[in-house]
This record gives C-alpha cells, structure tokens and sequence, in this order.
C-alpha cells in the first residue's frame, strides 16, 4: 500500500523558484481536526522528529505503546488530511510527515499576524526543511553462534 498525499494549494507567487503556496480555510480545518486528537498528534508529533525518514508502523505502535488496530486507524485519518504519506519496504509500511503540509498550516496561521495594529509581531517566514535524506535503516540479521 503506498500512498502520495498531495494537498491541493493554490500557487499564488514565486520566489526564487520556489512556489508559495496558499492554504484555503477547509485544508485548515481538516488538519487541524486530525491533530485534534491526543493519540493522532503524538503519532504526528514522533513522526517529525524522525523526518525525512519517518518508522515503520510497527516502531511508532512500540514507542506509542498503541495497538495495531488502533494506529491503523490514527494513521489513515492523518493520511486523509494530508499530513503523512506510507511507502512500503518489504514486509514494513514506513510513514512519514509532510512536511509542506505542515509549513502550510503554519503560514496561514501566522498569515496576518499583527496586520491591523502598528505592532511587530516577529513572526518568523521560516520552514522546516529536513536538510539529509537518509536511506531507509537497513534490516538487522540475527546470527547465531555455533
């Protein structure tokens, strides 16, 4: 099951090659009812420190202490809102966050932050980019001593 997860964003501009991407308020809605749940957002929240790369499904249930079932289900409704996308490596499924997605969020979040005072805010125009695309771990083999 591998799936690619693209939020549909409106391109608004250019700058220096890069589009810049427009959020609409349902996107909005839809991603932050998916984080609006404890388990959701702890399997969302682990899956960004472990970015680019993302884990196994079978790792995030371990250090969640969540049933299969359970994070099976918690997977799919962050997949339907963008916010991960699966790829399967033999025998394991491996998640990992959008990160655009959540850059988005963020920029129309902070979008107008301060717009109708003479105040600075500061918000900062920056994003996550992971920086090293490493390889996926590779399997361990057990030996055995004889």
């Amino acid at each position: 099951m591998s799936a690619s997860i693209t939020l549909p964003t409106a391109i608004t501009a250019h700058r220096s090659g890069t589009a810049i991407r427009t959020m609409k308020t349902k996107q909005a809605l839809t991603i932050l009812s998916a984080l609006a749940q404890e388990s959701r957002l702890a399997v969302y929240r682990l899956l960004i420190e472990h970015a680019p790369d993302g884990l196994a499904a079978s790792a995030i249930a371990e250090k969640l202490g969540l049933a299969n079932a359970t994070l099976s289900f918690h997977l799919k409704e962050l997949s339907h809102a963008g916010l991960v996308t699966s790829q399967q490596s033999g025998r394991f499924i491996y998640y990992t966050p959008v990160i655009e997605a959540m850059n988005d969020l963020i920029g129309y979040l902070t979008d107008h932050c301060c717009s109708q005072t003479s105040g600075h805010c500061g918000t900062a125009k920056t994003s996550c980019k992971p920086l090293v695309v490493a390889s996926r771990p590779s399997r361990k083999v057990r030996t055995s001593s004889l």
